[in-house]
């Protein structure tokens, strides 16, 4: 495998990072799924991710069109939306969004500094302005609001919260968990992965090194993320700080269907495919995930029988690994744990990783070609290899 990797600009500390970006950013404020039934979504996720319910918004606090779920861990927050009835063009966008594309990614919403800045710098670059900035209040205090489009039917809100202290946004009160949770899955929201049609990974790539002032972190393209069925090429951006990081995948030409090639077909068109959870312990994470009813990927006992030779010495013994079906990467920098769930709803689209990182900044390039090996078993199982 050939990597290419861009360095992306450093600075003594976040705030100088972000003092010298164009477009500066805090960090990922929330995923937002629409969805079918988000009652039923923040019960799955409560349950089987281990999240907390933090705040809700609906009919009982004045929101006739949806019921909105607000489910968090540690810095990690996810919205589950979906539509009532709907009367406005909002609500219209979600109930065509599910009917199109099934449960799925509407907005991947990013904290930053000054959102009226951030909006005018994003247009003024080129992006489709979806909402311009307003203040939103409440008794806790004002948010600011904007939102830019990016690939497929997907919008960047652009969240300005310095000045706010409630649970989630002005309409929303605070809610009760739905279950009490244990110890927490995972802390943190690591990358977020979009997939686009072929030949618009550099388009996309494009809009956010000139929209964003986002960098290239790394590239796989060619050969570098094949098996001898299917190949897909992606490169990663990130924000100065590297708190906010997009792969952004395309299907390339193979023999079969490719997982991109998959997930387009199913979801319709572009759009976020996973979600990479930052963990601490990997091993007490999918134990806990995998008792809940979570399903992960399984990988061959072979992948781990040369694993030591090449990976070198983890904090968790090999057996361990192969018990739990965990892959391992090593770079430069050190090395990081990673697995991926199955879809988490009937279409093969959105699905997860959990990730572990000790010094690594990559991506598991080491474990293209076994993990992709694993989603071509589970294709064929259901017909789409």
């Amino acid at each position: 495998m050939t990597e290419t990797t861009h360095a992306a600009p450093m600075a003594t500390s976040d705030e100088g990072a972000r003092q010298a970006d164009p477009f500066p950013v805090k960090g990922m404020d929330a995923v937002v799924f629409a969805v079918g039934n988000a009652k039923q979504a923040a019960h799955f996720y409560s349950t089987a991710f281990g999240m907390k319910l933090v705040a809700y918004s609906g009919p009982e606090n004045g929101s006739r069109e949806t019921a909105s779920y607000v489910l968090e861990s540690g810095a990690a927050r996810f919205v589950f939306t979906s539509v009532i009835k709907p009367s406005t063009e909002w609500g219209r966008f979600l109930t065509e969004h599910v009917a199109a594309h099934g449960d799925g990614v509407v907005d991947l919403a990013i904290e930053v500094p000054d959102a009226r800045a951030a909006y005018e710098y994003a247009v003024s670059q080129g992006a489709k302005g979806l909402a311009e900035p307003h203040e939103t209040s409440d008794e806790h205090g004002t948010v600011v609001l904007a939102a830019i489009a990016t690939y497929g039917k997907t919008r960047h809100t652009l969240v300005e919260r310095s000045g706010y202290s409630g649970p989630y946004l002005p309409g929303y009160v605070p809610a009760q968990p739905i279950v009490e949770p244990g110890k927490r899955n995972f802390q943190a929201i690591d990358h977020c992965v979009g997939n686009v049609e072929l030949g618009r990974m550099n388009e996309w790539v494009g809009f956010y090194n000139k929209v964003m002032g986002f960098t290239n972190m790394k590239e796989f393209v060619g050969d570098d993320i094949a098996t001898e069925y299917s190949a897909l090429m992606s490169k990663v951006v990130a924000d100065g700080t590297l708190k906010v990081k997009f792969p952004i995948n395309e299907p390339a030409i193979a023999k079969k269907k490719s997982q991109i090639d998959e997930y387009l077909e199913f979801y319709g068109g572009a759009g976020v495919q996973h979600i990479a959870l930052a963990t601490n312990d990997i091993v007490a994470t999918v134990r806990a995930m995998r008792a809940a009813g979570v399903q992960f990927l399984e990988t061959p006992d072979s992948y781990y029988d040369t694993l030591g030779e090449w990976a070198g010495e983890t904090r968790v013994p090999v057996e361990t690994l192969r018990e739990l079906k965990i892959l391992v990467d090593r770079d430069e920098d050190g090395y990081l744990l990673q697995i991926f769930t199955k879809p988490v709803q009937d279409r093969p689209t959105v699905f997860f990783e959990m990730i572990e990182r000790h010094g690594s900044m990559g991506f598991g390039k080491g474990n293209f070609k076994a993990l992709f090996e694993a989603i071509e078993r589970e294709q064929e199982k259901r017909g789409n290899l």
